[in-house]
């Protein structure tokens, strides 16, 4: 059996989407029971050039909304980064999540020839579906993921590599 571009890309980042919202719970959770006003965490960052917790979450889910999207050929969804509280980046992987599932195994299987252009700051980068997929869209994804939880965890939150993978 193959491995498809459908099996590699949505259900990985629906899954770890997942798991990075039950870390935001465990962040939640300890933040109400040390009195921590929620925003300490949300608005931490673990070095001063890097962007907080809240642009990590935010670029995780559309990192997987937009890899997805072009890997299926569609258009993606638009979402400014107004998010300051857990309830409102809670929603946001939710309607990742929801995005995801709307796309089907036919629209991105096949696509692994697919053109994939990016429009950088300073410039194009072209992919393949399937080199876009394993060399950018999947390392930025879990970069980004991985900074969020790591913030949390240098704050104290009881984490560990079970939650990141979801087993816990």
């Amino acid at each position: 059996m193959t491995l498809s571009m459908y099996q590699a890309s949505v259900p990985v980042f629906a899954r770890t989407l997942g798991n990075l919202a039950k870390i935001m719970e465990k962040a939640e959770a300890y933040a109400a029971a040390r009195k921590i006003h929620p925003s300490v965490l949300i608005t931490d960052r673990l070095a001063p050039d890097m962007l907080p917790f809240s642009s990590q979450v935010q670029l995780a889910a559309d990192t997987c909304v937009r890899g997805a999207a072009r890997l299926a050929g569609v258009d993606f969804p638009s979402n400014p980064d107004v998010e300051t509280t857990f309830g409102e980046l809670q929603e946001r992987l939710a309607k990742s999540a929801a995005f995801l599932k709307s796309l089907s195994e036919a629209q991105i299987d096949g696509g692994e020839e697919r053109i994939v252009t990016l429009k950088l700051r300073d410039g194009e980068m072209t992919f393949t579906g399937q080199d876009f997929l394993l060399n950018f869209a999947l390392p930025n994804f879990f970069f980004h993921v991985t900074a969020a939880y790591l913030i949390l965890r240098h704050n104290g939150v009881d984490l560990g590599k079970m939650d990141y993978l979801g087993l816990r």
